[in-house]
């Protein structure tokens, strides 16, 4: 929470330099040990957590400050970053509202205002990540699907629905590139879809299905070690993962 002395100077900064009424929530999904996590901030001496998130520069393009407020949280430059939906609702700010409305009137409290949040889904490489936190912030921190804590704001209604669209997008666009390592077998990539889904899949059925996708490539010699029969490494083909990007594909899980 800001003191009175740098909610003025952060008010003044936004007033002249961000657009007004308008911000920008991410929910940034990484992969790591069979689970599906979450990028969250927790915000200074206090345990409430959120979503990351930022403004809009007057003279950028929206999908340009989506990426730059992601570089600032993960230090990543290349992100798979999909807008999936904006949110509107009259009170949606009224936590800020409330948090400063007894150090500046409203026409000098930047958070006073209400602001339309425009809602982005990132798909990062969990080991790429570097968590920075912003300034209302001492912790930038990954939480397990599972695991996760109660969000301020109406910051849980934007990371359910960020879920959503994600797994509807597994129904008509490869998933994977920007989550898994360079090569994996296909029980771990079964084990992203399954965590995206929340569910169970037929082992058969899976392999089946996503190698008619024609989106993989598999290794010549199986990955060594172990005390089993050793499993196939695979790889993405950039080529017809894209393509199916841009084409989608027909089906669902």
């Amino acid at each position: 929470m800001l003191n009175k002395q740098q909610l003025i100077e952060y008010s003044e900064e936004a007033r002249k330099n961000y657009v007004n009424h308008i911000s920008i929530d991410c929910v940034v999904f990484g992969f790591h040990e069979g689970q599906m996590k979450v990028l969250l901030l927790k915000t200074h001496d206090e345990e409430k957590w959120y979503l990351p998130g930022g403004f809009v520069l007057k003279e950028e393009p929206i999908d340009n400050a989506a990426v730059r407020i992601l570089q600032e949280r993960t230090g990543l430059d290349k992100i798979f970053l999909q807008q999936f939906r904006v949110f509107g609702d009259p009170d949606r700010s009224k936590v800020h509202n409330d948090m400063y409305a007894d150090m500046l009137p409203k026409e000098q409290n930047w958070f006073s205002g209400r602001f339309i949040s425009i809602g982005y889904y990132a798909l990062v490489d969990f080991f790429g990540v570097i968590p920075h936190p912003d300034q209302f912030s001492e912790l930038c921190a990954w939480r397990d699907l599972d695991d996760m804590p109660e969000l301020q704001l109406d910051h849980e209604n934007i990371y359910k629905s960020a879920l959503d669209a994600l797994r509807l997008q597994l129904n008509y666009q490869p998933i994977g590139y920007n989550l898994m390592p360079r090569e994996f077998t296909m029980p771990e990539l079964q084990k992203l879809y399954e965590a995206i889904l929340g569910k169970k899949l037929d082992r058969r059925n899976f392999q089946r299905r996503i190698l008619a996708f024609a989106i993989l490539n598999r290794s010549e010699e199986p990955r060594k070690g172990g005390a089993h029969k050793a499993p196939y490494l695979y790889s993405f083909d950039i080529k017809n993962y894209q393509n199916a990007l841009t084409e989608g594909f027909k089906g669902g899980w």
